[in-house]
Parts: C-alpha cells; structure tokens; sequence
C-alpha cells in the first residue's frame, strides 16, 4: 500500500479529523484505489498518529461511504460505480440551487467581487486546458456560495456529496466545457440583481448537465 510521506498536515485538527481528511484525499484522488485494503498500523505511521484516531477516522470514512470494514477481517476502499452519478448530482444541484437562493439574502459586493474573479480563474483554467485546476476551482467557487448562504446543516450534506462527486470525477478524467463559465456569470449577474428564482435554476442546470457531460466523456474513454 504506497502512501506518500510528503503530504500536508492540516493544522488545528483532531488527530481524527487529520486523519479522516487526509485518507479521504487519498482515495479521491487515487493514492489509495478502489478495492485497496487499508491496514490502520501503515496509515498510523504514515500520518504519524497513534491507531486509535486511524481506527476511529475508517469507521466515519465507512459511513461516508469510502470504505468498507469487514471486522476481523480487512478494510476495504469501495469501489467507483459509474452511474452513482445519477444518485449523486440531483440532489446536490438541488442543494447547491437553494444556496444560490439563500446566499442572495447574505451577499455583499465583497462576495460577488470574489465570485466574478473566481470565476476568470476559472475561464483561464479552461482555457489553458488545465481541467483538474479547473475542477478545483468550479468547487471553491460554489463553495463561496455555499458559505455565503450560512445554513450549516445544507453545507454538510453538500460537503458529503461534493467528496463522492469529486472521486468519480478524478478517476473519470472528467473536464468542464466553456459552458460552464457563462452559467456562472449567469448566476453572478442574477445574484447582483436578487433574482432568486433564475439563480436557482441556473444553479440546478449547472449542476445537472454535468451528468450529460460525464456520460458523455465515459463513452469517449471506452
């Protein structure tokens, strides 16, 4: 099991939470493969940690749905399921719809000045053809917009989805289009004029078109 020693340490975490967040961006971005069995003594020395924050962070990655624990037995890191898609992005476009909504109640020039650069990082993401800054970027940019809507208990279930949705679209290769630029100026410009309803659904459309384009991209690589 090959796990880097150079990766960064988050601060002002529980070793738990340390522990959680980092195993979790191993298997995101494919440092630990689907089906890989997880041996909590490598991960403790690896994160240098004892095992007990190693044990405690496997059990909520099991319940996140990242890996599977066969007591007695071994710890497994799930396996990717191409059309969890269709499980995954409606409800988040839905939630991601009514931050928009919310966020318009809370917005402050400051906001859509971050939002407007934002998103001129992201065009030039696109247009260099650097798609994985591009999918980091389209995440900060609706995480702003979540923050923004400062409704703690719609964050954490976004938080949840955004972390699977973020796994299959890194070991999918899957690259966001031009299209995506002008929705979010879209949404920019509907935000600065309190136009919740529009938002909202250039929000959700953002979202679900996704899922054309993943399918899309799929069959391509096939």
């Amino acid at each position: 099991m090959p796990i880097p020693i150079d990766h960064s340490k988050p601060i002002r975490q529980s070793a738990k939470e340390s522990a959680f967040n980092q195993i979790q961006q191993w298997i995101i971005d494919g440092t630990l493969l689907p089906g890989e069995k997880l041996q909590d003594i490598e991960l403790a020395n690896a994160l240098n940690v004892s095992r007990t924050p190693v044990r405690e962070s496997l059990q909520l990655l099991e319940v996140h749905g990242f890996v599977k624990m066969y007591p007695g037995k071994a710890t497994q890191v799930t396996e990717i399921e191409k059309d969890s898609i269709n499980e995954l992005l409606p409800p988040l476009a839905v939630l991601q719809a009514l931050s928009a909504e919310l966020a318009i109640d809370h917005q402050t020039d400051e906001i859509i000045d971050l939002l407007t650069h934002t998103n001129m990082q992201f065009a030039e993401a696109i247009r260099s053809e650097n798609f994985y800054a591009a999918l980091k970027i389209d995440e900060e940019l609706h995480q702003i917009i979540v923050d923004t809507a400062n409704n703690k208990y719609i964050s954490g279930v976004i938080d949840s989805l955004q972390a699977h949705v973020r796994r299959l679209f890194h070991h999918n290769s899957i690259v966001l289009t031009e299209k995506s630029i002008e929705e979010h100026k879209t949404i920019i410009e509907l935000m600065k004029q309190h136009d919740k309803k529009e938002a909202s659904s250039v929000m959700k459309e953002n979202w679900l078109r996704s899922i054309e384009e993943y399918y899309a991209r799929h069959s391509e690589n096939q």
